[in-house]
């Protein structure tokens, strides 16, 4: 086992594949809906179910992950959850109910997390922060293909065979991240914790949660994740029902929005060769903010069309361009005793909040663009509070000390 070595290039694009699990596992039945509704014979809003189920899944096992990966490492974990994941994508293909499609969903969350969560704590035993981020970056790139090719090649084979062949492409390609897992992931962790036991993960958990340095940074990536959540389940009911966008065409609106993703994730990549990514943080925390603002603006106005709503969603899928690959380089800079647990706990944290966000549209759906919008406002606003109220206060003290230190030294000289 080794430490702190350099990501080739065929490991990277995994690892990227891995984390499009998510996005994957969400989006590409998005132009579904109607379809599985009217066939399995579901209320408005019950659809929104199977989506948060993937997200209570991919919670539990964050959670858990997290700390078996320290114990055992990342390989076995990772293997265990793929297996998993496949699986159950082909049971949800030959469901006919909506408890069978809520519960295999939940059981695809659990095994498909294992990429999200544990992608993070390779790259933490693998690089320091500043280079984490720059890493992060570049697997951002990868998950930033998902939700452009994910909502066009679903209504692409909608198009053309019946919602089962959406999943069972997930399931193709679960396998072929199971066989990638065996052919080119080598053990990343440095050192397996002696022994597993639940007192100690409790306890390290809680111990993460009062960590302002950790919570800060996870809060305010948790934000912006939770609102493009939010966005996602809300977008086939905004732009198709209420719209008149056809399923076909859904793809292109999604992905137009997910090539901002991509974009703003590079020019992290970039801007990191100059700026830390603290700052690069503080400064990215105004796009979502402004995208709540706007679908605010959007129903106080009273306003029909997408006029505003197009732009306030393109604002806030770009935003997690630059949000998370930074957010997350900070909350881990300093996590590398726990790296799995840490991963586990911030990713879970963001995730979290996707489900909640989810589920209240779900819950609250009434026709109108409200719910959505109320529930992106309040996201966004927790994130940014978050960090203005936690992170931002520290970055200030830790770089009044660095000066301090620097004046004492010039001093004795």
């Amino acid at each position: 086992m080794s430490t702190q070595k350099a990501v080739p290039l065929s490991l990277l694009i995994l690892l990227g594949g891995l984390t499009a699990i998510a996005p994957l596992s969400t989006d590409m039945y998005l132009p579904a809906f109607p379809a599985m509704r009217a066939q399995l014979g579901l209320a408005p809003g019950d659809m929104e179910l199977s989506f948060s189920a993937y997200f209570v899944g991919m919670l539990l096992g964050m959670l858990c992950y997290g700390p078996v990966s320290d114990r055992f490492g990342r390989r076995p974990p990772l293997l265990f959850g793929m297996a998993l994941y496949t699986v159950t994508s082909l049971l949800i293909a030959a469901s006919d109910s909506l408890p069978e499609l809520v519960a295999w969903r939940l059981l695809q969350g659990l095994g498909g997390c294992a990429g999200t969560v544990l992608t993070v704590a390779i790259v933490r035993d693998r690089c320091p922060p500043q280079q984490a981020a720059r890493v992060m970056s570049l697997i951002t790139l990868v998950m930033g293909l998902a939700p452009i090719l994910g909502p066009l090649l679903g209504g692409w084979m909608l198009a053309r065979w019946a919602w089962p062949a959406i999943f069972l492409v997930l399931a193709g390609y679960g396998l072929a991240c199971l066989v990638g897992l065996l052919v080119l992931l080598d053990e990343s962790l440095a050192q397996c914790q002696e022994r597993l036991r639940v007192v100690p993960v409790v306890r390290g958990y809680a111990k993460l949660l009062v960590d302002r340095r950790f919570i800060g940074y996870a809060l305010s990536q948790a934000g912006t994740n939770g609102a493009m959540m939010a966005y996602i389940v809300a977008a086939p009911f905004v732009l198709i029902d209420l719209n008149g966008v056809s399923p076909s065409q859904f793809g292109f609106y999604f992905g137009a929005n997910a090539l901002g993703l991509v974009a703003a994730s590079q020019l992290s990549r970039w801007l990191l060769r100059t700026r830390p990514a603290a700052v690069l943080l503080h400064r990215a925390l105004w796009l979502p903010s402004l995208a709540g603002a706007l679908l605010l603006l959007n129903q106080l106005l009273g306003m029909d069309g997408l006029a505003l709503v197009l732009p306030a969603f393109f604002l806030l899928v770009t935003s997690v361009g630059l949000v998370a690959p930074n957010a997350t380089a900070m909350a881990m800079a300093q996590q590398s005793h726990q790296a799995g647990q840490a991963s586990a706990l911030h990713v879970s944290l963001y995730f979290g909040t996707g489900m909640l966000g989810s589920l209240l549209v779900g819950v609250f759906h009434d026709g109108s663009l409200w719910p959505v919008t109320l529930v992106i406002f309040a996201v966004v606003v927790m994130g940014r509070l978050s960090h203005l109220c936690i992170s931002r206060p520290l970055e200030r003290r830790n770089r009044a000390a660095e000066e301090a230190d620097v004046a004492l030294a010039t001093e004795s000289r």
